[in-house]
């Protein structure tokens, strides 16, 4: 399997690099792997119809080829993924006004 070269960009520095996207989901994958989440046997079988061009891309970006691979990734990445942002966010006004911290 052919492993996705980084794409340098200077128009635009915050894109998600190919290395760096394979590296989180191969990470998505290693938890879902360590939850118990891809252990037992494949019997489900899911379909859909995708555009072709976002099937490419995809697969470009990882660098998975098999449509079967490329779903069990997307779906890892999706169920182990970081709330930290959200729950952070959700705290805030919830630290009482009247708190010393001391400054």
């Amino acid at each position: 399997m052919a492993r996705a070269v980084p794409i340098r960009s200077s128009r635009n520095p915050k894109r998600l690099k190919p290395a760096a996207s394979s590296r989180r989901l191969g990470d998505a994958l290693s938890i879902a792997e360590q939850q118990g989440l891809l252990s037992g046997g494949k019997t489900l079988t899911l379909r859909g119809r995708m555009p072709s061009l976002l099937v490419e891309q995809a697969k470009r970006k990882t660098g998975i080829q098999s449509d079967s691979k490329l779903i069990e990734a997307a779906l890892a990445n999706i169920v182990v993924e970081d709330e930290y942002a959200d729950w952070l966010l959700a705290q805030r006004g919830t630290v009482s006004k009247d708190l010393d911290l001391e400054f």
